[in-house]
Parts: structure tokens; C-alpha cells; sequence
């Protein structure tokens, strides 16, 4: 089921809520905590509580690799396995791919440099460069462990099984977090595999919620899985990636792919992108009316931005809009 997500209070855009989550409420705007390996570093559990932390964020790649999925899930999922009865927010491991990404080209400029320098000195000899780290296909994402090295698939399907396992109350569809810069055509290119990867994370988390570890005793509150906007640092693709987005009807949203190395100027003209789309055109895509398309919500976002072009045969739901995240 969605978790209720009710304003309490707004002035403009700024606006105050409440999340109600398996495990617990959580007051918006909120803190989360980076709980990366099940533990915030430095900061005891009870010092957590002490300053009411009501969601902490754990790391599905990290998590993954040590100490693994299925251990967690056979010590009852997260919350247990880290002794926290509070929310938790699970990432897709799409951002790891990123830094992953990055680690590589940093490699592969070292390595160019020392082959230079090693050719000198061997004489002319070739030095291999190190394998790469990442390799994204239309299946999923190929990678290299950072622990050891050993060759990993990262698929739609396979981050929501490990997401399930782990048992976060929000969790994340998996997505491409496009590099900055990036050409248009390559965004794009992003953009369209990272919904396409939207579509086949809903439809596997629909077949197996019901095997989140803590499902019976929580019943009947379920995980809820966001969708991911992407669209790198072109206007135009963020407002494309958040209606079609939007389309596949997730209880929850996340702006993906920023602060990735942009300007804050261009950090917050990408949120302002899609401020709009958060604030009116939620509820024009909820509408039960089936003839509200893509088109048609692209013409409302085109007009002004008070949407005073709305047709008036087409009133808002009486609903709050659902709650949206902000992620890397």
C-alpha cells in the first residue's frame, strides 16, 4: 500500500508533512542521516535517537558486497540486524555506479601516465591499463567489486531483490546517474534507459513485496518504491523524465543525478526544472481520467505557471501530492 503522506502546513512552495512508513512517521523537510554499511561512522546508536533521527539511509551496493543481502535478510532485514525500529531509506546502487565510473577514469588517467613513464623505461614496451571498473548495457550495470575485484550484475530486478532482502521502508527503482558533463544525445540516451530500467523495477517489485523479511508482522504495510528522475543538465530532458516518470505511477519520487560535480547555479535550475511538475502536475497525472497523456501534460507544463490554461472539466484530485526525495 502507499504510505499516507499528509501537509501539515505551506506558505508558497515550502510546505511541512508527514510520511507514515512501516516503521514509523517521518516529518518533512527531514535529515537523513548517511547509514552507509548499517552505521552512521561516528555517531553510537543511541545518539541518533538522542537527537530523534527518524530515517537513516543504508547503501544497497556497499550493503551487497559485505556483509550480503541474504545474511541481512536471514537475520530479519535491516532494522534488525542493526538494532533500529525507525525508517530506513534504501539507494539503488546507481549512484555507486557513477563513483564507480569516476573511480575509473581517475585510474585511467594515472595509468596512462605511469605507462608513459614505464614504456621510457622498459625500453618501448606496452604496459597493460587495469581493467575497467563498470560496464552499463541494456540489461544492467557489469561491474568490478572495489573489495576485491570479483565481477558483479546489476540488473533492475536483481537491485529491488537485494532491496527487498534488505527490507528499507522506502526504496529506490534503479537508475543511470548520468556523468556530468555529458552531450545531449548520451543524456538522452540515459534518460530513456533509466525509465525503461523504472518499468522493469516496478513490475518485479509487484510480484515479490510480499518477501520483505518483515512483511507479516507489518502487514498491511508493504515497502514503497520511488521512481528516479533523471535528464542530466538539460532543462527540457528533466521536465520529459519527471511526466513520463510520473506515468508509471509510483507512490514517490526522487530528483537523481545531481550534485555530481555542476555549479549550485545549475544544481538548483535543474530542481526548479521540475519544481512545477512537484507542485500541480502530480495531480493532473493521478487523475482517474485515462485520456490525460503525455502531451497533455506537456502542454500544461508549457503554459503559465500558475496553470491557469487548466481545463476547468479537469479538477485537481482532492489529494495530497505524493512526497518527493532528493538524492545524488
Amino acid at each position: 500500500m502507499t504510505p499516507p503522506f499528509n501537509i501539515e502546513a505551506q506558505t508558497g512552495p515550502a510546505r511541512t508533512g508527514r510520511l507514515t512508513t512501516a516503521h514509523g512517521d517521518v516529518e518533512t523537510p527531514v535529515f537523513m542521516p548517511v547509514g552507509t554499511q548499517a552505521s552512521v561512522k561516528g555517531v553510537p546508536q543511541d545518539a541518533l535517537e538522542g537527537m530523534d533521527a527518524q530515517i537513516i539511509l543504508g547503501n544497497t551496493y556497499h550493503l551487497y558486497l559485505r556483509p550480503g543481502h541474504e545474511l541481512i535478510r536471514g537475520l530479519g532485514g535491516l532494522h534488525r540486524f542493526m538494532s533500529w525500529d525507525r525508517a530506513i531509506l534504501t539507494d539503488s546502487g546507481g549512484f555507486q555506479v557513477f563513483s564507480l565510473n569516476a573511480r575509473r577514469s581517475q585510474q585511467e588517467r594515472s595509468t596512462a601516465k605511469d605507462a608513459t613513464d614505464a614504456k621510457e623505461e622498459q625500453g618501448g614496451l606496452d604496459v597493460a591499463a587495469p581493467k575497467n571498473l563498470v560496464r552499463v548495457t541494456e540489461e544492467g550495470v557489469h561491474f568490478r567489486s572495489h573489495l576485491d575485484g570479483t565481477s558483479h550484475l546489476f540488473t533492475p530486478e536483481r537491485s529491488i531483490e537485494i532491496q527487498i532482502a534488505l527490507g528499507g521502508d522506502i526504496i529506490m527503482a534503479f537508475d543511470e546517474c548520468t556523468e556530468t558533463p555529458a552531450t545531449r544525445e548520451r543524456t538522452q540516451q540515459s534518460m530513456e534507459m533509466t525509465l525503461r530500467w523504472a518499468r522493469r523495477s516496478k513490475d518485479y517489485f509487484e510480484a515479490h513485496k510480499h518477501e520483505v523479511p518483515w512483511a507479516a508482522e507489518r502487514a498491511p504495510r508493504t515497502q514503497a518504491l520511488f521512481g528516479i528522475v533523471q535528464g542530466g543538465m538539460y532543462a527540457d530532458l528533466r521536465r520529459e523524465s519527471a511526466l513520463r516518470t510520473v506515468e508509471l505511477d509510483f507512490p514517490g519520487y526522487a530528483i537523481g543525478g545531481l550534485s555530481v560535480g555542476e555549479s549550485r547555479e545549475k544544481t538548483m535550475e535543474m530542481l526548479a526544472a521540475v519544481h512545477l511538475l512537484d507542485s500541480e502536475l502530480r495531480p493532473l497525472a493521478k487523475s482517474l481520467d485515462s485520456s490525460l497523456t503525455l502531451e497533455k501534460l506537456k502542454y500544461h507544463s508549457s503554459s503559465d505557471s500558475s496553470l491557469q490554461h487548466r481545463s476547468p472539466d479537469r479538477p485537481r484530485p482532492d489529494r495530497p501530492p505524493h512526497h518527493r526525495a532528493r538524492r545524488r
